[in-house]
């Protein structure tokens, strides 16, 4: 059984302007974003220019995708839903950049599956990172179950 969003992540990229001619990509998140409050606007024209960008709308359209059928998106939207408050120019870029990985791969979804001999195995992964979060030094810990190679149950605390 599988479960995709399809025709909901469609409709996500044209409303925020990721047409065929945009080039899509592999992964949710590169490593050469390094996200901080310290980005937030600080001239006027900044602040002018974020105003017209829906960057809210756009975290909240891929949290949707994520919840449902996206777990893939988990870490990225944890990265840039933290700036909604004051975002700027590069924190935009990177929405735009997931908005990308989204085109790649609107496909992707939830595959319930037996494996090779016929079993449905419920399996745990954790993993954690130490001071990933740049503003305020903490770390990042997740775990993730799986039934028949499937996420049923995932979390990520900071």
């Amino acid at each position: 059984m599988s479960l995709t969003q399809k025709g909901y992540l469609q409709k996500v990229l044209q409303r925020f302007n990721i047409d065929g001619d945009t080039k899509s990509l592999s992964t949710p998140l590169a490593p050469h974003f390094k996200l901080k409050t310290t980005m937030s606007p600080t001239t006027i024209k900044e602040r002018e220019y974020m105003t017209h960008v829906p960057y809210a709308n756009a975290v909240g359209s891929l949290m949707n995708a994520m919840m449902c059928t996206r777990p893939d998106l988990s870490q990225a939207i944890s990265m840039i839903s933290k700036y909604m408050h004051d975002p700027e120019k590069g924190h935009w870029e990177t929405v735009k950049w997931v908005l990308r990985y989204i085109k790649g791969t609107i496909n992707v979804g939830l595959v319930f599956e037996k494996d090779s001999t016929g079993k449905q195995e419920c399996i745990g992964y954790v993993d954690s990172d130490y001071a990933g979060d740049l503003d305020k030094r903490r770390f990042t810990m997740g775990y993730v179950f799986t039934l028949s190679q499937a996420p049923v149950s995932r979390r990520s605390i900071l």
